[in-house]
């Protein structure tokens, strides 16, 4: 298993080349840790199955503005202004009508991996119906063996809120969870 710090040179283009392999593993965002990796359906089903995630429940998908402009997604403007941020917003697939929720982590980390590999899916670090892990060491704990790297924080300074997740499906916007953003303008 792959370790490295959220602060290393050579952390970002190892993790490139194992999310090219569809790799699933522990990355750190602006307010708790993620599971995560490509979001493609072989690493959707991996996810699923490591955190033993009901099929029911759907991923958020960590994002950049730029891919997120020319993306399928009907995304408001008014996001535009908000994002990047701990700020997860459900939209439509222009495509099919179905629902997505995404992300754009103001964490410059992810910023720089998603604008290298493209979309990741995520998750709160924890089995289902488990409380998320906020510490590295307790995430390698419970995953040993289940996951295939691990970013680290050199300082686990994380909110341990998750994100703020609205409904922009529906008008006005609806607050589904409230989280680490203030979202009432939105509202």
């Amino acid at each position: 298993m792959f370790e490295c710090f959220n602060d290393d040179t050579c952390c970002i283009d190892r993790l490139v080349e194992l999310l090219s392999t569809d790799a699933v593993g522990v990355i750190p965002a602006d307010t708790i840790y993620g599971l995560s990796g490509v979001a493609d359906d072989v690493t959707s089903e991996r996810i699923f199955s490591v955190k033993e995630r009901p099929a029911s429940k759907n991923l958020i998908m960590l994002a950049s503005l730029d891919w997120l402009a020319s993306s399928p997604y009907e995304v408001p403007e008014v996001l535009y202004q908000h994002w990047p941020c701990p700020l997860t917003a459900i939209v439509r697939d222009r495509r099919d009508g179905h629902t997505q929720a995404i992300r754009v982590p103001a964490d410059p980390f992810i910023q720089v991996l998603v604008g290298r590999v493209g979309p990741l899916w995520s998750t709160s670090v924890n089995l289902s119906g488990q409380p998320s892990l906020m510490k590295a060491d307790e995430i390698l704990r419970v995953f040993a063996g289940r996951i295939d790297f691990v970013v680290r924080k050199r300082e686990e300074d994380l909110t341990a809120l998750p994100s703020t997740l609205i409904d922009c499906t529906v008008t006005p916007f609806r607050v589904l969870r409230q989280g680490a953003y203030d979202a009432s303008p939105l509202i």
